[in-house]
């Protein structure tokens, strides 16, 4: 498997862009998060990766989306971003996350690659303003990585992204990428109504054919104003995706990404682990992208380092999200997320100011954390990884030592109906 993914990589990307994923992905992440490590040894703390969304505004209006798309639009200039960016470099992060809405709908985003050559960016997208000029562009710079959000083929795509012609528009960007020679991957969030078609070892095949080096499955989380929880999925459809992710990533000559399990498929939270936080289109400092509330803000004069460092409300939620779950603490304790907004005081960054309303609305769901359902990585080289780079950094400690339980587990979870699956 491993020999056949290099050839690929090696053959198929531009060799400016494989050398900077090599160089400032590579060495300088892997620096940045044995920086990341030393910091925690110390008491310190700054996350290891920053995921900026750099506007709300988005071409398309898909089901369970929790971004403003709807709302005026809201960007944050490049001189934000710029400074936001140098400021965390000096922590030694050199790998950051550009999110929207959709970031190509954004006309400074392709000077922020441009004045961070020394650093690499992913870019989530959903692939359909990305041009055969944008893509050169791109390919040119050498320093992102587009990865190309697929939901569903026809049908489900149309269903899933509230638009027309949605999977040929996205496949158009995708195929314009791989022909510019950029390092590329395929994002699903994996729900009810795509886990039959997207979830299989025919469609990595599909995307190995099409010369995507990589794809990334992770699970739908319903919140947000239209959270569509007839697509979440259910415990048993939770430890397929799993399953179906190590037995992939041992099997298929294609990089598979997952962001919620360790080298010995214990679940993890990012967020809680510290890992990483979210900057919102209005600047704001939030836990992560789907927890839409924050007290700080990234014009605050002490700059970045200082104001993560020194909040108590990112502080507090790390600490006690990782005392009640290993899993998602929106998902399984929205009650707890409402408690510390309303204990911190900590401001609605929605446009819509619902956010409070939502959490209350939410019923206990099953994440990632099923205990005794643990599979561990199969592969050396992803069990090795994690283990040294990508593990819980003993957040976890007090949990374990409590031998607590999901919640979702003390009551009968949200378990979609065939007629609910239907409509969706």
């Amino acid at each position: 498997m491993l020999p056949e993914l290099v050839a690929r990589i090696v053959s198929t990307t531009h060799p400016r862009c494989l050398g900077k994923f090599v160089w400032n992905f590579g060495v300088k992440t892997l620096w940045g998060m044995e920086r990341f490590k030393a910091r925690l040894r110390r008491g310190e703390y700054f996350p290891a990766f920053l995921y900026i969304s750099i506007l709300n505004s988005c071409n398309l209006r898909c089901q369970g989306c929790w971004v403003d798309v709807e709302a005026e639009r809201s960007q944050l200039d490049v001189e934000a971003v710029s400074r936001l960016i140098d400021e965390a470099k000096t922590q030694g992060n050199r790998f950051f996350g550009l999110l929207g809405g959709e970031p190509f709908l954004h006309p400074g985003l392709l000077e922020i690659l441009e004045r961070h050559p020394e650093c690499y960016f992913q870019i989530f997208t959903n692939g359909q303003c990305i041009t055969p000029k944008i893509a050169a562009r791109l390919s040119e710079l050498g320093n992102a990585t587009p990865l190309v959000s697929v939901e569903g083929r026809e049908i489900v795509s149309n269903q899933r992204r509230g638009n027309v012609d949605v999977l040929a528009r996205t496949l158009r960007g995708l195929d314009a990428c791989l022909d510019a020679g950029l390092l590329t991957g395929v994002a699903t969030s994996v729900c009810q109504t795509n886990i039959t078609e997207l979830l299989t070892e025919h469609w990595l095949q599909e995307l190995i054919d099409r010369g995507v080096h990589y794809a990334w499955y992770h699970t739908y989380r319903p919140v947000g104003p239209k959270m569509n929880p007839q697509l979440g999925l259910t415990p048993e459809q939770l430890v397929q995706v799993r399953r179906f992710v190590v037995e992939m990533r041992a099997k298929m000559p294609i990089g598979i990404v997952d962001a919620y399990y360790g080298h010995d498929g214990k679940a993890l939270c990012p967020m809680s682990t510290g890992i990483s936080h979210h900057i919102s289109p209005y600047g704001d400092v939030e836990p992560c992208p789907i927890i839409q509330f924050a007290k700080e803000d990234i014009r605050d004069e002490r700059g970045i380092v200082a104001t993560i460092r020194d909040s108590e409300f990112l502080k507090d939620f790390r600490e006690l999200s990782a005392e009640a779950t290993r899993g998602c603490v929106v998902l399984e304790r929205p009650d707890l997320v409402r408690d510390l907004v309303r204990k911190h005081g900590a401001r609605d960054t929605t446009v819509r100011g619902t956010a409070v309303g939502e959490l209350e609305a939410m019923a206990q769901r099953y994440s990632q954390w099923l205990p005794g359902e643990e599979i561990p990585e199969k592969h050396w080289m992803y069990r090795l990884a994690k283990r040294f780079w990508f593990n819980d950094f003993g957040a976890y400690k007090r949990l374990e030592a409590s031998g607590g339980v999901p919640a979702a587990s003390l009551k009968t979870p949200q378990k979609p109906s065939g007629k609910e699956s239907a409509a969706a």
